[in-house]
C-alpha cells in the first residue's frame, strides 16, 4: 500500500456540511455531478455513507471521496468455483463501494489506493457486526476496472464493469493496523 506521502497530513472523515463540494472535479462527469448535487441527499436519506479525504490543515477542501452501502450478490452471479463454497441462499450479503474518486488536481499521489484501503478496512470491520461476504465495486470505465483488478477484485462472469473482493482477501490485503 502506498500511503498519501506527497500530502503528508490527510484525514478521511464522514462527509459533513462544511465540506466544499461545488469545486470538486475528478474528470468523470457522472461522479462530479453526484458529489456536487446528490451525495448529501443520499446520506440524509440513509441510502449511502460517504467519507471524504481532506488535508488535515484545510478540512473544507475535498481531495477525494468514496461511498459505501449494503447490497446483495445473487448466488447465481458468482463464479462457480466461489459459489460452491457458499451456502445455497439465493442472495449473499455484501458491501457496495458505489463510488470512489480523487480530485484531478491531486492525482498520481497514491490517494486512490489510500481511499480504497480505508473503504476496505471500514467494510471489513463492519462485516464483523453486520454480515458481509465481499465488497462489490461498479467500475465506471476501463481505467477504474484496471484499478480495482490491481487489488484482486474479481469480475462477475456476466458483467464487464461489476467486480467483487471477498472479505477473506480483504483481511489479507489491508494492513492489520487499519483493520483495528
Amino acid at each position: 500500500m502506498t500511503p498519501a506521502r506527497q500530502i503528508p497530513r490527510c484525514v478521511i472523515e464522514p462527509l459533513g456540511e462544511h465540506h466544499a463540494r461545488t469545486g470538486f472535479t475528478c474528470g468523470v462527469p457522472e461522479l462530479d455531478d453526484y458529489f456536487r448535487q446528490r451525495i448529501g441527499q443520499d446520506v440524509r436519506r440513509g441510502v449511502t455513507c460517504a467519507r471524504v479525504l481532506v488535508a488535515a490543515e484545510e478540512r473544507r477542501m475535498v481531495l477525494g471521496f468514496y461511498t459505501l452501502s449494503s447490497t446483495v450478490i445473487p448466488l447465481k452471479d458468482l463464479p462457480p468455483q466461489i459459489a460452491k463454497r457458499l451456502p445455497r441462499y439465493p442472495n449473499i450479503p455484501a458491501t457496495l463501494l458505489g463510488r470512489l474518486a480523487v480530485s484531478l488536481s491531486h492525482r498520481r499521489r497514491g490517494l486512490g489506493e489510500f481511499l480504497l484501503m480505508d473503504a476496505l478496512a471500514v467494510s471489513w470491520r463492519q462485516s464483523r457486526t453486520v454480515a458481509s461476504s465481499a465488497v462489490v465495486a461498479e467500475a465506471k470505465d476501463e481505467a477504474a476496472r484496471v484499478f480495482y483488478a490491481r487489488y484482486g477484485f474479481i469480475r462477475f462472469p456476466e458483467s464487464t464493469n461489476r467486480l467483487f473482493l471477498p472479505m477473506k482477501t480483504i483481511e489479507r490485503l489491508v494492513p492489520p493496523a487499519r483493520l483495528r
